[in-house]
């Protein structure tokens, strides 16, 4: 945050710049590792805390899809599994859950319609045994295809007025955050 957005915040903005300072002062220190100590909710405020504002982005995201995701016969799970089949194609369900971003339960049901649709197809794993493949069919293609004007649609709105430095800058701060939080090594 920018000195000048600290201080729109008067005391709270102070006492957030302090610690925002600490904690870049830590992760360039020996001891990285440990969290700088946070302040109570209700001082840094939901508009300052991240894990919030990427919760209310995410909602909007999905919510200015559901219209086309109902006229393609999709849900957020299936259209996350469409997604990422067209960028990773043939990889294992579970693999699908974590970069889909959906319990794996609730991606199995969304799997069983989007093969009886006949936009995916199962195969098992020839290095696993008691694992599952699941690939994009042409019609899934095809599907997904329909869908991307939609979701372009909306990323380029959520960044409307955004410079590509600033773009850039964010997502390359996105990944880092993912780093820091993911479980798998993907």
């Amino acid at each position: 945050m920018e000195p000048a957005r600290f201080a729109r915040h008067g005391a709270v903005g102070a006492g957030l710049r302090r610690i925002f300072e600490r904690y870049f002062q830590m992760q360039h220190s020996d001891d990285s590792r440990r969290a700088p100590p946070m302040p109570p909710l209700d001082e840094i405020g939901l508009d300052n805390f991240a894990p919030y504002l990427m919760n209310r982005i995410m909602g909007r995201y999905n919510a200015s899809m559901r219209e086309e995701l109902a006229t393609l016969g999709l849900s957020t799970p299936k259209m996350r599994a469409l997604a990422v089949l067209a960028i990773v194609d043939g990889i294992q369900i579970g693999q699908l859950a974590v970069y889909a971003v959906v319990e794996q339960s609730t991606l199995s049901r969304a799997l069983d319609a989007l093969c009886a649709e006949g936009h995916i197809r199962r195969e098992p794993d020839p290095e696993d045994s008691r694992a599952t493949r699941i690939f994009l069919t042409e019609q899934g293609r095809a599907a997904f295809d329909a869908l991307w004007p939609t979701m372009a649609q909306s990323y380029a709105q959520m960044f409307r007025g955004i410079p590509a430095d600033e773009h850039d800058a964010f997502v390359a701060t996105l990944q880092k955050i993912l780093a820091n939080v993911r479980k798998h090594d993907f």
